[in-house]
């Protein structure tokens, strides 16, 4: 099968229905394999999962260089998205930096290791309180205007910064993690999106690999895994959450697919102008993921997964304090 098209912001930006995360690829969950994780690449190409999610601190750096390695030779086929935003010390991320001399900078650098003269979406990772929004999407407009980057998208706003950025520039996607699992969008961010046609991008559509099964304890994670620090896979934390996904593992059965599949259509079928970007990076997980969307999921089954697994059903903040301490809402 190949993944229809659907179309993110007012600007004319269309991707396949099903995006790829790429972080994991640069052992952010488990030791990475640069063989299977091209191979991966590669195959989304032929099923039409186009586009692929990127940033400057996946690694630091090495994602996009993996990036810029796999799609060297075939550069019209795919849309790249990668982020900017964060300052290093060495390897180390030890704050944000959106002043628009470093946002300069840090595209020099993503085009050089990406391969390529164009950033087709270019995010700011998270928002920076020293730096007005503006000032932001200002400089990236300008970088568009320069052919370097083709669609501005932000990441984790909230609505004020949202319509600020739009103000100045048009927005084109809102990345921010939105699943069964995470619902903190639907009160005040998905309605101003449709308000100003900004598509959304959300990544860990599966809550964090809960609504893919297979879940373990944080501590028997081996160190340097995220999900060791994850507070929904801590202590009781743990438990509740394992007991809240069965009811996606009860309706996957039911129709007889996998449960992550259940999760990815739910979120295919809250509208048109939504692309999530699942992470995977093996074949086939990134195989089953593209299938979704052949899954019909009725208004009976989407209601039943609604009132399940409302906004706080889940146990435990989606991140330790203070990471969500950097989040805009």
């Amino acid at each position: 099968m190949t993944l229809n098209k659907r179309r993110l912001g007012g600007q004319g930006l269309e991707v396949g229905a099903i995006g790829l995360g790429c972080m994991g690829m640069s052992q952010s969950y488990g030791p990475a394999d640069e063989t299977e994780s091209i191979a991966t690449l590669h195959r989304a190409i032929e099923l039409g999962c186009d586009f692929f999610d990127t940033a400057e601190n996946y690694g630091p750096f090495t994602n996009e260089a993996l990036l810029g390695r796999a799609f060297k030779d075939r550069r019209e086929k795919v849309v790249i998205a990668t982020k900017f935003g964060s300052r290093f010390e060495g390897d180390k991320i030890v704050g944000m930096d959106s002043r628009p001399e470093n946002i300069v900078r840090v595209v020099e650098g993503c085009l050089r290791r990406l391969q390529t003269d164009h950033i087709d979406l270019l995010y700011q990772h998270r928002l920076d309180r020293t730096v007005p929004i503006e000032d932001v999407a200002g400089t990236v407009g300008d970088l568009v205007r320069q052919g370097k980057v083709r669609y501005l998208g932000l990441s984790e706003v909230g609505v004020a910064n949202l319509r600020r950025a739009h103000a100045v520039h048009p927005v084109s996607a809102l990345q921010s993690e939105y699943s069964l699992w995470e619902r903190n969008l639907e009160p005040e961010i998905i309605p101003v999106l449709r308000e100003l046609d900004i598509g959304l991008v959300p990544f860990c559509p599966l809550g964090r690999g809960f609504l893919a099964g297979g879940v373990k304890r944080a501590e028997e994670y081996p160190e340097g895994d995220t999900r060791r620090i994850d507070p929904r896979y801590q202590d009781a934390n743990y438990d509740a959450n394992v007991k809240a996904a069965e009811i996606v593992f009860d309706m996957a059965a039911d129709k007889r697919v996998k449960p992550a599949q259940i999760a990815l259509a739910w979120l295919l079928h809250k509208g048109n102008d939504i692309v999530p970007i699942p992470g995977t990076k093996r074949r086939t997980y990134l195989e089953e993921n593209v299938a979704a969307q052949a899954i019909r999921l009725d208004l009976t089954e989407m209601q039943k997964l609604d009132d399940a697994l409302v906004t706080g059903a889940i146990s435990g903040n989606r991140y330790a304090d203070w990471i969500m301490a950097t989040i805009d809402r």
